[in-house]
């Protein structure tokens, strides 16, 4: 597929058919070299050709143009879908093709209702498919440590208590002068511009401390964040810690040192929210961080660069509807 850049009129060309849009997701994945994803081999595995030479059937009786491949160190057959998150999906590949690159051209997302709009589909198929992809999105398990200079901050998603109805369920737990909004943490390499948010319980030192320690390898970093008072348990294990004192109106020192590019995030992260989803659920927040974490740290590629790096990660992470619901 080398470095193809298209459109979404030059994708649909691309893939008329089904089979057209297996054989363009294989050469995403695979370019060309097949891996089975049952046992991982990597051997010249051989595809099985339809009897009519055009489409095979389904268990029900169906004709369908899945592209199957047969390994030959296990012996089991496959598809470019299995054990991705397009596993056992009844969407058509070409669907899903045109709905990745408009997820991942989509600055401030697209929601699940324009998806069901456009491509003639029920809204919980699109908002399921929709959660699929922000599960691609997730980084790599393996993604290692950021070190450099790693800026740091933290922020509260969800509507504001004072704007709810005294007679709201949550309002009667709230104590007075708090917030039950969701706390949000974001790293951000001052290099890179990669980003890392998560969820955290709350932005007390321990649990700040703990979060970061996860992502940050502290001895060879420096910490840039703003002057609450957790961040000096945080800075603890940091090499070194510079701090920009907002209350005193301070937002960039000497050196350049600042927590703008954070706040940037979280400002686009927050338009995002409002404008597009209008509202995201607690349970469900971290696959829409992960949404926004792909799109910001890939921001300066192409919108064909950002699709081909999803389609890379999409394998190994099959989602069900049922867990994902189960609350």
């Amino acid at each position: 597929m080398g470095k193809q850049e298209f459109s979404i009129p030059k994708l649909a060309a691309l893939i008329p058919t089904e089979a057209d849009a297996y054989l363009f997701l294989e050469r995403l994945r695979w370019n060309g070299r097949p891996v089975c994803p049952l046992c991982g081999s990597v051997a010249q595995h051989y595809f099985l050709k339809p009897a009519n030479g055009v489409s095979r059937k389904t268990r029900t009786g169906k004709p369908t143009q899945r592209r199957v491949w047969k390994c030959r160190d296990c012996r089991k057959q496959f598809s470019v879908l299995t054990g991705t998150i397009f596993h056992g999906s009844k969407i058509p590949v070409h669907t899903w093709l045109l709905v990745i690159f408009d997820m991942c051209s989509a600055k401030n997302g697209i929601s699940a209702r324009e998806v069901e709009r456009k491509y003639e589909l029920t809204a919980t198929t699109a908002w399921f498919m929709l959660q699929r992809l922000r599960e691609a999105m997730r980084r790599e398990p393996l993604a290692g440590l950021l070190s450099g200079t790693v800026i740091s901050d933290k922020t509260w998603i969800g509507g504001a208590p004072g704007n709810r109805h005294r007679n709201d369920p949550r309002e009667q737990v709230r104590v007075s002068g708090t917030t039950d909004k969701t706390p949000v943490l974001a790293l951000v390499h001052y290099e890179t511009r990669e980003v890392r948010s998560r969820v955290v319980p709350n932005v007390d030192g321990k649990t700040l401390r703990a979060a970061i320690k996860e992502d940050v390898d502290g001895g060879r970093t420096e910490l840039w964040s703003d002057s609450a008072k957790p961040y000096t348990v945080v800075a603890k294990d940091m090499r070194s810690h510079k701090t920009v004192d907002h209350e005193a109106g301070q937002y960039v020192r000497r050196g350049g040192i600042t927590t703008n590019m954070a706040e940037g995030y979280f400002s686009q992260l927050k338009r995002s929210i409002d404008g597009t989803h209008h509202h995201v659920s607690t349970e469900h927040l971290t696959r829409y961080l992960a949404n926004f974490d792909f799109l910001y740290s890939l921001c300066k590629l192409t919108d064909s660069a950002r699709m081909r790096s999803l389609i890379h990660q999409a394998g190994g992470r099959r989602l069900s509807y049922k867990p994902l619901t189960s609350g």
